[in-house]
């Protein structure tokens, strides 16, 4: 990257204000610093104009859904407003449903639990484990792992193509999840393609943006997906909510998610002693119990400030960071970067990698405790792709963000580094320099391991 287009880049837009930016943490070898917030995937530092809009509005709280007063009124028209917001961020079809959850991995257990008798559904071996995992009582069909875009395609062509057909001797309904961007290796997906190769079989397909939504605009009719799920805390929203939206059919025809006040409509007693229900069919069906009005709200205003921020300048200057990290971790012949795709596949700002010589989970303690800078490590709730990254043995037993090998010795985990809206230069430039160092130099403290994570010798 030349100078004129690296000073172009920057000129683009200025890092988001967010929460924690001006923090400073101590490090092992004296002093102060601030801290680099660079785990971004696992959940993304507030926005402050998020948290500046939920402190105006906290005073006005009120039950949603349930009060004759002023506040709580209030509080249920933004709720629905709320709803609006996310639906238009999204670029929802008219008759979609948007149901607020409590993250990703709540809306896809949701869309689990709504799934018609016999439906068969595909779902990639490389997805994180909230969309790997949920559909266990369903007939899955697992697939392996693809090496380019256009391979993913045609595995998942196949697939739908060889599928078990119903009892009448038609195709059972079928589902596809897949991801809009890797968590761990940050790669784009063909969602468009994906979503095309579905429909062509006559399935339906839910996106798991959680990592794309925060990075990229995302369209439900562009990418004319049936579903999209994601979560408000990678979105710079806290206050942990979810989002859920897509087709209302199935949703519809499902018992509620969860029974309770809110998703119903009419309860009676019956002759017999027992309890006649009549569920709504609108979001509320899926939404029982008091919602979390703060976390809904919290994700359309950051919805709102992206989309006023402008996804083009947001974009540009994320690829600028990601240049700038991939260009300083090649300088350093140890490190390899992980993929799938190959070195050129677009990506949002989410790598992985590992350096030989070292265990991830001492190189990560290392860049905490003596260059302030946060990172993960281990297999990022995504074991089977991780483990055909690092070529290891599937069989090979690890736990997500919690690796129990020594410092020094060979283990199953790697070290992830993300960032976006918030990030400033400084940060991934602290966080190359600190790779570079500690691979030429070693660690300055002594380090050992408790309850399965390396932590700094005292």
């Amino acid at each position: 990257m030349s100078v004129s287009t690296a000073a172009s880049a920057r000129a683009i837009c200025a890092p988001l204000p967010v929460l924690g930016r001006d923090v400073t943490v101590p490090l092992v070898t004296g002093g102060e610093v601030t801290y680099a917030a660079l785990d971004y995937a696992a959940s993304a530092p507030a926005l402050q104009r998020v948290w500046d809009d939920v402190a105006a509005y906290a005073p006005y709280y009120g039950s949603v859904h349930r009060g004759a007063g002023y506040l709580s009124q209030l509080s249920t028209d933004l709720f629905e407003n709320a709803r609006r917001t996310v639906a238009e961020f999204l670029d929802c079809r008219a008759d979609d449903q948007l149901i607020f959850t409590r993250s990703t991995t709540d809306s896809l257990n949701l869309l689990a639990a709504a799934l018609p008798a016999g439906c068969q559904v595909f779902v990639f071996e490389t997805e994180h484990h909230a969309s790997l995992l949920p559909w266990q009582d369903a007939e899955v069909t697992y697939l392996d792992a693809p090496r380019t875009p256009r391979q993913a395609v045609e595995t998942l062509e196949r697939a739908l193509a060889a599928r078990t057909a119903s009892a009448d001797g038609g195709n059972a309904p079928a589902l596809v999840c897949v991801t809009g961007a890797s968590n761990v290796t940050g790669e784009l997906w063909p969602v468009r393609e994906l979503a095309a190769a579905a429909h062509a079989h006559g399935a339906r397909i839910v996106l798991d943006a959680a990592q794309l939504a925060p990075h990229h605009p995302v369209s439900v009719q562009d990418l004319d997906v049936d579903w999209i799920a994601f979560s408000g805390h990678k979105l710079y929203a806290p206050f942990g909510s979810g989002v859920l939206a897509g087709r209302a059919d199935w949703l519809i025809a499902a018992d509620p998610y969860l029974a309770g006040g809110g998703a119903s409509r009419k309860v009676s007693r019956r002759a017999d002693g027992g309890v006649d229900v009549e569920w709504h069919e609108s979001a509320a069906r899926h939404e029982a119990g008091s919602p979390n009005v703060i976390g809904a709200y919290s994700i359309a205003s950051a919805c709102k400030a992206l989309t006023e921020a402008g996804f083009d300048t947001l974009v540009a200057r994320e690829r600028y960071l990601i240049e700038k990290v991939r260009e300083g971790l090649a300088g350093v012949p140890e490190v390899r970067i992980l993929s799938l795709f190959g070195d050129d596949a677009p990506r949002v700002g989410v790598l992985s990698f590992v350096v030989d010589g070292w265990n991830s989970s001492h190189f990560a303690a290392a860049l905490s405790a003596e260059y302030g800078i946060g990172v993960r490590d281990g297999l990022f709730c995504a074991h089977p792709l991780v483990r055909t990254l690092l070529g290891s043995d599937p069989g090979t037993q690890g736990e997500c963000g919690a690796p129990e090998a020594a410092p020094g010795e060979k283990s199953l985990n790697a070290i992830r580094v993300s960032f976006g809206a918030g990030t400033p230069d400084e940060h991934v430039e602290r966080f190359v320099t600190a790779v570079r160092e500690l691979v030429t130099d070693g660690a300055q403290w002594n380090y050992r391991t408790v309850d399965g994570r390396c932590v700094p010798a005292v």
